[in-house]
């Protein structure tokens, strides 16, 4: 069974912030090998704004999964930890993007890899860029680490350092 490396953003900004980012990698980790996490960065809301600032991370994922079977994962562990989509861009227990699924592009209306957002977003760019800066974006064909230096707002993106495992 061939194996790929996706990369996937996690947020949260309800409850216990740092035990939904955990919980969340290891749900993830039962269906594939971490093989990079991210430091923990802490973000202002972004699209929706009255809300609780983020904790924001990324991990690599080495997995046999298919790029709709991930999403399905992805989704299951954001049901499964109590997210409900009530507000676009609002409050949520965990939220799990894939960002990037090795060098495939996909985009249909109900999955687009790489994912959309990457180029402005400082909050996915600045933990995707600790852990993976040569991967390429597959259709800008830049590197995350060259992404992130033009992002806006990078300077609103505050690294805390590793989440604790315990």
């Amino acid at each position: 069974m061939s194996t790929v490396t996706a990369y996937l953003g996690l947020g949260s900004n309800m409850g216990d912030r740092e035990d939904n980012l955990r919980q969340a990698l290891s749900l993830l980790g039962e269906k594939g090998q971490i093989t990079a996490r991210s430091s923990v960065y802490e973000t202002e809301p972004w699209g929706y704004t009255d809300q609780p600032n983020f904790l924001n991370m990324a991990c690599g994922l080495r997995t046999p999964l298919a790029p709709r079977e991930l999403l399905a994962l992805a989704q299951g562990v954001e049901r499964g930890l109590g997210r409900e989509r009530a507000i676009r861009y609002g409050p949520r227990t965990i939220d799990v993007d894939i960002l990037l699924y090795g060098d495939l592009v996909i985009d249909t209306p109900d999955l687009q890899i790489p994912h959309p957002g990457i180029p402005e977003r400082a909050f996915v760019l600045a933990p995707l860029a600790e852990i993976a800066p040569e991967a390429e974006h597959p259709v800008l064909k830049r590197r995350i680490g060259e992404l992130l230096a033009d992002a806006p707002g990078r300077e609103t993106v505050v690294c805390l350092g590793a989440l604790p495992l315990g």
